[in-house]
C-alpha cells in the first residue's frame, strides 16, 4: 500500500500523540505515587510523635489561685476531702477569709503534706500580704495556751501540724498522764524541730499533771514495761539488775543498762519511786 505525502505526515503525528499521551499517564501516575509516598511518611512522623506525647506523664500544674473562692471541683482536683471542702465553705458563710496558709490549714485541717504542695500556688489580696509585712511596734506577746488543756484544733493552729500531729501530740500527752516539761512534746514521733518550737511559742505548761509514782522495787517487767520511757524488753534488765542487787536503792544504778542516760532517768523519776 502506498501513501502519499499528506497521508504519510497524518500517520507519523497520530502516532506521536499516541506516544505523547502514553508519556503522559506515565509520568503523571508516577509523581502522584512520589506525592503519597511523601504524604504518608509525613503521616506516620506524626502520629508517632502523637503516641509519644501521649505516652509521657502528664504534670499537674498548679496556677496561682485565692483559696477563699475554692470550689467544690477545685478541691477535688487539689486533693481535698468533701469534709475539708465543706469545713471552708462554712467559714466562707460566715462572711470571713482565710488570708494565710496557716490558717487554711487550721480552716479546713488538710494535712501537712498536701498544704506543702498547694500552699506555694496561694495568691491572697495585696492589701493581706501588705497588712502582713507590716511591722508594728510596742506590741505585748500573745500569753501562752496550756498544753496540757490543748485541743487538737488548738494545735492545728500552728503552722506544720494538722490532723495527723495534733492527734499524735494528744496521744502521747494521754500516755505520759500529762506534759511536766513543754520539752517532752518534742518527743513526739517525727516531730520536726522547727514545728516544736512554733508549739513551744504559743503553749507552755501552765497545769502541771498528777502522776501517781510507783515504787520500782515492786514492779514485775510487764508492769515496768508500761511506764513511759521504758522501752520493749528494758522492764526484763530492770528486774535482772534488781534480782543482782537485792533491790534498786538508787536510780543512778540503772546507767548500768545499756540505753539509759541522766536524762532518761530524770524522766523515770516523774513515774517511779523508791521506798525504803
Amino acid at each position: 500500500m502506498h501513501f502519499n505525502q499528506s497521508q504519510y505526515r497524518g500517520i507519523l503525528w497520530l502516532l506521536l500523540l499516541i506516544m505523547a499521551v502514553q508519556l503522559f499517564f506515565y509520568f503523571f501516575h508516577f509523581r502522584g505515587s512520589n506525592y503519597t509516598f511523601t504524604e504518608n511518611l509525613l503521616l506516620d512522623k506524626e502520629i508517632d510523635s502523637l503516641k509519644r506525647l501521649a505516652s509521657q506523664p502528664k504534670k499537674d500544674t498548679i496556677y496561682p489561685f485565692n483559696p477563699n473562692f475554692i470550689t467544690d471541683y477545685k478541691g477535688y482536683r487539689l486533693g481535698l476531702t468533701v469534709e475539708q471542702i465543706d469545713r471552708l465553705q462554712a467559714f466562707r458563710a460566715q462572711g470571713k477569709f482565710v488570708n494565710s496558709a496557716q490558717e487554711f490549714q487550721r480552716v479546713t485541717g488538710v494535712s501537712d503534706t498536701l498544704l506543702l504542695k498547694i500552699a506555694p500556688s496561694f495568691k491572697f489580696p495585696e492589701w493581706v500580704t501588705s497588712k502582713k509585712n507590716f511591722t508594728y511596734t510596742n506590741t505585748k506577746p500573745l500569753p501562752k495556751e496550756d498544753i496540757n488543756t490543748a485541743s487538737a484544733e488548738d494545735l492545728m493552729k500552728i503552722y506544720g501540724i494538722g490532723e495527723g500531729f495534733s492527734a499524735r501530740i494528744l496521744k502521747y500527752r494521754e500516755k505520759l498522764q500529762g506534759f511536766t516539761y513543754i520539752e517532752q512534746v518534742a518527743e513526739v514521733y517525727k516531730l520536726e524541730k522547727e514545728v516544736y518550737e512554733r508549739v513551744a511559742e504559743r503553749f507552755e505548761v501552765k497545769t502541771l499533771p498528777v502522776i501517781e509514782k510507783k515504787d520500782i522495787n515492786l514492779l514485775n517487767m510487764y508492769e515496768l514495761g508500761k511506764i513511759p520511757y521504758i522501752h520493749y524488753g528494758e522492764g526484763k534488765k530492770i528486774v535482772g539488775l534488781r534480782s543482782a542487787l537485792g533491790r534498786i536503792s538508787n536510780f543512778e544504778e540503772l546507767l548500768q543498762i545499756e540505753g539509759f542516760d541522766k536524762e532518761r532517768i530524770e524522766r523515770l523519776q516523774l513515774y517511779l519511786t523508791i521506798k525504803n
